[in-house]
């Protein structure tokens, strides 16, 4: 829509938050509320035609949306949602035709509403179309006011309605697409005349009417969808509306979720169909899941790509890591970071992985350590094993060949390298590399003690 022009407004800090960061920069549904209402825009206007007013950590704010390439409009003293318009002046009011404004703070409005209301505005001559809706409870809303005939008279906000006007349970959204030479035209007649000195985006509505210019009102029956967040309450219901939508979008594209009200997936998350999430699994950032999976449940997912016919066991997590077709993981496995798993790797219960590869094949059934690690394809790694991978100061790397067989209990002091087919036997200490074919032992060797156990006895009497 090459006529349309976008203005979010974000500049407040949100004081009923409760919080050192501006409320814009809270998430919901695994996006902050600026990126959501910013992707939301992006669907109305080009990017050099939407813009975001920014007051406090602006700089926050502008780094966190940096990559969509939208303008920034500065209101560096907030002065209400009038002055915040005012403050974009020379950057808006030569590009002409709509300009549509709204808060960084709704993030659930779907685009489909906003382009059902440019369609009105564009279809009905007028200065201006807002989006109103029905609460059951209006309190602390600005009433909508209509003419017998059903026109819009004006908006009285709760404080200045009288008992007539506080009765009505339509409210504004504070949802505006404007007739931009309009809006420009009267801009200047906004005032400030009011108990806080503040100037009104909701005036120019009764400025609008009062020159001549229909002003119409267009009702959103879902009223959840217009949902303001003012604190941490309402923050948590905008959150469980975004991730019911996630969840129900997921399962019509072919995925089983169970107990879907204990799931948690990101907006950016995908899964392949005829994956099963069990309960209480969280899919979070930009996690892929491919097709056939099974995710356990109580596992935590970040950021990491999953291949088909992946089974992640119960209670495991994963970061920042690459799974191949058919890898094995868990119960309680731990995949901190960096980590490539190759096909038809097998990774059991209380294994730890930081920064390693397991090559195809390879197997660390339990109770093992493995960091910094390059394994090849094909390597049994025993209970109990660990790389030493830190020394205090730097990190240091293990390689393990293709076919090695590591024994159970053995620690690996890096840097060190096991060639191709080596075996190492349980309980070793090894501190130098182990060429190829060969067998490393590295503990003390045997010593029985004859009747000694008995003699400790009788020195405990």
């Amino acid at each position: 829509m090459e006529d349309v022009s976008v203005v979010i407004l974000a500049a407040g800090l949100g004081t009923r938050m409760r919080s050192r960061k501006a409320k814009v920069l809270h998430s919901a549904g695994g996006r902050t509320l600026i990126e959501q209402t910013v992707r939301t825009a992006l669907s109305l206007a080009a990017p050099q035609r939407t813009f975001v007013v920014v007051g406090h950590q602006a700089e926050e704010v502008q780094a966190e949306i940096s990559a969509f390439g939208t303008g920034f409009i500065h209101q560096e003293e907030q002065k209400g949602t009038g002055h915040a318009i005012l403050c974009g002046r020379d950057q808006l009011k030569d590009l002409g035709g709509l300009l549509v404004v709204f808060y960084g703070d709704c993030p659930l409005i779907l685009s489909s509403t906003l382009h059902t209301l440019i369609a009105y505005q564009r279809q009905h001559a007028g200065g201006c179309t807002m989006l109103t809706t029905k609460l059951a409870d209006p309190t602390g809303y600005g009433r909508i006011i209509r003419t017998e005939t059903g026109e819009v008279e004006c908006i009285v906000e709760q404080k200045s309605a009288n008992r007539e006007q506080l009765a009505v349970k339509e409210i504004n959204a504070g949802v505006y697409c404007f007739d931009a030479g309009l809006f420009w035209k009267y801009i200047d007649q906004l005032g400030c005349d009011n108990a806080v000195n503040e100037y009104y985006l909701t005036d120019m509505i009764a400025i609008l009417i009062g020159s001549g210019n229909a002003v119409h009102a267009l009702k959103v029956k879902d009223s959840a969808e217009l949902l303001g967040i003012n604190n941490r309450v309402e923050l948590a219901l905008v959150d469980h509306t975004f991730r019911a939508r996630k969840i129900q979008q997921l399962m019509l594209d072919g995925v089983t979720v169970e107990k879907p009200e204990t799931v948690t997936v990101d907006a950016d998350v995908t899964v392949g169909m005829d994956t099963v999430i069990e309960p209480f699994v969280q899919l979070r950032g930009k996690t892929t899941v491919g097709e056939n999976c099974r995710i356990g449940a109580c596992s935590v997912i970040v950021d990491s790509e999953l291949s088909d016919e992946v089974e992640i066991q119960p209670f495991t997590m994963i970061g920042t890591s690459k799974l191949e077709r058919g890898v094995h993981a868990g119960p309680y496995s731990r995949l901190r970071m960096g980590n490539y798993l190759g096909e038809g790797v097998h990774v059991g219960n209380f294994v730890e992985l930081k920064k390693t590869k397991l090559g195809q094949g390879t197997k660390a059934m339990h109770l093992a350590y493995l960091g910094d690690a390059e394994i090849g394809a094909g390597v049994n790694i025993g209970a109990g094993t660990i790389t030493c991978n830190y020394d205090g100061v730097h990190k240091h790397g293990t390689k393990i060949g293709d076919g090695s067989f590591v024994g159970s209990n053995s620690t690996l002091v890096a840097p060190i390298e096991l060639a191709q087919h080596t075996y190492v036997g349980a309980g070793s200490v090894l501190t130098h590399n182990v060429p190829e074919d060969a067998l490393a032992i590295g503990r003390s060797r045997q010593v029985n003690k004859e009747g000694y156990a008995k003699r400790l006895g009788k020195l405990k009497t």
